[in-house]
């Protein structure tokens, strides 16, 4: 089943409500980049890459489609089934840019399944549950905002809390940490992310004075060496997330017991490739993560739900999706949405969404 043709969309998503806020972006909307593939009996897969913004992490939207343009032409004519091998030509057509292969690992993946006739879950060690937990990610904003929409998230099933931090100054942070907290039923856990936007000092000071919280911080300063240099000083369990850029920063976290568990990102890891060893060694580790990625439409989502379900439940932390800031789906009747705080399993072959490809207007760039 070899590649016969390579199509590269941009499209926009713009955010429910206006704005995102993280402790180092504010964003209206996201440039997403969309790549089909198809192959010679006429079978195609979606992958996507979504960069949360040109600033989060050494990302962007414009350098993804580069990239693709630089490995379209050396993956025309290979098997599309014989995945690593695939990952081998870009890797010497490319160096680096995972975030821009994992998109064309997710496509290959939905392939797959499609023409195994199984879920991509089901290729990559099976569903451990039909129905993912999610988590409701609450933007850097007031403390008595928070306040109610956690209020809000609870009430519609959400069990899992993360909120944004950093940015600003720490007190206001701890406020809104407390203000949250007050708010939390039994059985919901709180993250507090302050996406690298903390020193040493502001974190320890945090934690200080939470002391008496459960919850957890989420990558809360730059570097995993500041990090590391927090334990044994902080009281709360901490998550690494922007610092971890793919299976060799996981494997020396671990190695090191720098942390307590991660927030991983797909694209970030380089797809569901990686995501699947990566899962693994946490699993040796008996470390949770969570299955995430910066931002995306039903692809994306789609990838983060297949891989989440084949987690151990009791380290699945949960399922971040884009998809509640974002009006709209790729698929209309397949769309990957949140219900009653959890994700269903697609279940079509692949990745299980049939995206309307009309909504991305003409390809940007095409190949074969």
């Amino acid at each position: 089943m070899r590649i016969s043709e390579i199509h590269i969309y941009q499209h926009d998503l713009p955010v429910v409500g206006g704005l995102y806020r993280t402790a180092r972006t504010s964003m209206t909307s996201f440039d997403t980049t969309i790549i089909e593939i198809v192959t010679e009996n006429g079978m195609v897969g979606y992958g996507e890459t979504c960069p949360h913004g040109p600033v989060y992490q050494p990302h962007h939207a414009a350098g993804a489609r580069a990239a693709l343009r630089q490995i379209g032409p050396h993956l025309i004519g290979l098997n599309a089934l014989w995945i690593d091998c695939v990952h081998d030509a870009m890797d010497e057509a490319l160096g680096g840019h995972r975030y821009v292969k994992a998109a064309v690992d997710i496509a290959l993946w939905d392939l797959a399944g499609k023409s195994y006739g199984a879920r991509a879950c089901d290729l990559l060690g099976g569903a451990r549950q039909e129905r993912v937990p999610s988590y409701y990610a609450i933007g850097v904003t007031e403390p008595e905002e928070a306040s109610s929409m956690a209020r809000e998230k609870q009430a519609e099933g959400y069990r899992r809390l993360q909120l944004k931090v950093g940015g600003r100054d720490p007190d206001i942070d701890i406020a809104a940490i407390r203000k949250v907290h007050e708010t939390l039923q039994p059985h919901v856990k709180l993250a507090v992310d302050a996406n690298r936007g903390w020193t040493c000092r502001d974190t320890l000071t945090v934690s200080q004075a939470c002391r008496d919280l459960s919850l957890v911080i989420e990558q809360p300063c730059g570097t995993m060496e500041e990090i590391a240099s927090l334990r044994g000083r902080i009281s709360h369990p901490i998550f690494l997330d922007e610092s971890m850029e793919g299976l060799g920063a996981v494997m020396r976290a671990v190695g090191q017991r720098i942390c307590d568990g991660f927030s991983l990102k797909v694209t970030r890891m380089g797809g569901l490739s990686s995501m699947r060893t990566i899962r693994d060694v946490c699993r040796v580790a008996n470390l949770p993560i969570t299955c995430d990625d910066a931002w995306g439409g039903d692809i994306t989502a789609a990838a983060c739900t297949h891989i989440g379900a084949t987690v151990v439940p009791r380290l699945l932390e949960g399922v971040w999706l884009a998809a509640p800031y974002i009006d709209g789906h790729y698929d209309p009747e397949n769309g990957i949405s949140v219900e009653n705080g959890t994700i269903k399993v697609p279940e079509g072959p692949g990745l299980g969404v049939q995206p309307d490809v009309t909504l991305w207007g003409p390809p940007v760039h095409s190949f074969g």
